[in-house]
């Protein structure tokens, strides 16, 4: 196995992944919500999802380092910067996250009946927040247009950042607990 750089979040590519995962060499844990995990992962990861992240929790699997991934890895590389934070030394993301492994065409465990993709129920709110707010501005009030501009904004925002706060607090909902 690779020499692991300590300290610093060390990315590695999909066919390396997938190399060390038949070794048995890595701990992989997945840091998306539940719901999303539940839909759809790489075989044989934990699902530890960065809303309710906790180092404490970590499988302790002698000296495996960690391996992190997420969609396409920033929700990853905030995870391992905790761990950091933590004291963790060994920790490393799949660079790309879930997209690049499935670009490469490895397989992945996919669930037709989890809940509908995090990003989908952020795309149906926002999209029917914009709708109504328009609607309700050019029939009822003008007023009601600020809510179209604030969804907007979000948008941006989350965008800009690539956080989404929207995303944040449908993980919390009931259904998208479910595993």
């Amino acid at each position: 196995m690779a020499n692991f750089i300590t300290d610093q979040l060390q990315s590695i590519d999909a066919t390396t992944l997938k190399q060390w995962l038949e070794q048995d060499e890595i701990t992989l844990i997945d840091v998306r919500e539940p719901s999303e995990y539940a839909g759809e992962h790489i075989s044989g990861s934990i699902s530890m999802p960065l809303s309710t992240f906790d180092p404490n929790q970590l499988p302790i699997n002698g000296s495996k380092p960690f391996v992190f991934y997420c969609q396409t890895s920033n929700r990853s590389s905030q995870a391992a910067q905790k761990l950091f934070a933590f004291g963790f030394k060994q920790v490393m993301h799949l660079q790309g996250g879930l997209n690049s492994w499935k670009q490469v065409g490895y397989p992945t465990l996919v669930n037709k009946n989890a809940p509908i993709s995090m990003m989908r129920q952020v795309q149906i709110i926002a999209g029917s927040l914009v709708l109504i707010g328009t609607l309700l501005g050019v029939f009822v009030s003008p007023n009601f247009l600020f809510l179209s501009g604030f969804v907007g904004a979000g948008l941006l925002f989350a965008g800009i950042t690539n956080t989404c706060m929207m995303a944040q607090l449908l993980a919390k909902l009931p259904y998208n607990q479910r595993v």
